[in-house]
């Protein structure tokens, strides 16, 4: 009986993840909780050969995760908390990182895990101290672009010298 509980619980997890329900990344995961309930049954089993069966865990309602970060918070669809920001640090506490997160939920790559206030601010401080103006990368092309343009300067001042001569004449 085991057996046919285990390929039933295989294919329970296989329809998770082709219905979008649960990532690939928590397959490993739910096989292991699965595994670890069919232990606890086969040991519940009694003289007579009957097991006591659990009902499972009913699932929860789909999470709207827009509502979830908002100006100035940002709470966690885990465990309620909330927070300015969802941490790498915090996401930890749950087993999952950014992307875990963010495919478990349905959260788009690009949206920030921090309170669009947070968000906003450090928009206006890289934009404020211009990065990437210090990077040697773009240095090196603006004094590309300087040498470049006194150069054409210098052909410019040469043309005009060369036609002041003939025009002298």
């Amino acid at each position: 009986m085991a057996q046919t509980l285990l390929a039933m619980a295989k294919d329970f997890v296989m329809a998770q993840i082709e219905a979008h329900r649960l990532s690939s990344d928590d397959m490993h995961t739910a096989l292991q909780q699965t595994y670890a309930s069919l232990h606890a049954l086969k040991t519940q089993e009694d003289a007579h050969g009957s097991v006591a069966v659990a009902t499972p865990e009913t699932p929860r309602a789909p999470v709207n995760w827009r509502k979830s970060i908002t100006k100035h918070r940002a709470t966690c669809l885990e465990c309620g908390t909330t927070l300015k920001q969802l941490s790498v640090r915090h996401l930890k506490e749950h087993s999952l990182d950014g992307r875990s997160y963010r495919i478990k939920y349905g959260i788009p790559r690009v949206q920030s895990l921090a309170a669009k206030a947070i968000t906003l601010r450090r928009k206006e401080v890289v934009q404020r101290s211009r990065p990437w103006e210090k990077a040697p990368t773009f240095v090196k092309a603006q004094e590309e672009k300087k040498r470049e343009q006194a150069q054409v300067a210098q052909r410019k001042k040469m043309a005009r010298a060369k036609a002041s001569g003939n025009n002298g004449r």
